[in-house]
């Protein structure tokens, strides 16, 4: 999973060396922490946030074949 949440934001931004995903992982929900570059994060987010509310919903859906609840902060 996170290696798609990776793929995708990779092929979003400019500045590849600035991402970085952490992944916080409970007994039955995951969080994906996204930090970008600074001049990157409005690609990632989109507008009005629709970029990334695309990325939450490919990422829930995987998800919900694991059984699992997944969250996908975007941090600047």
């Amino acid at each position: 999973m996170k290696d798609i949440l990776e793929t995708i934001i990779l092929n979003l931004v400019d500045d590849k060396d600035a991402v970085q995903i952490n992944e916080v992982e409970g007994e039955k929900s995951i969080i994906f922490e996204v930090k970008v570059a600074e001049n990157d994060m409005g690609r990632v987010i989109g507008k009005q946030g629709r970029l990334a509310q695309s990325i939450r919903t490919v990422i829930k859906s995987i998800a919900g074949k694991e059984h699992k609840k997944v969250s996908v902060e975007f941090i600047g």
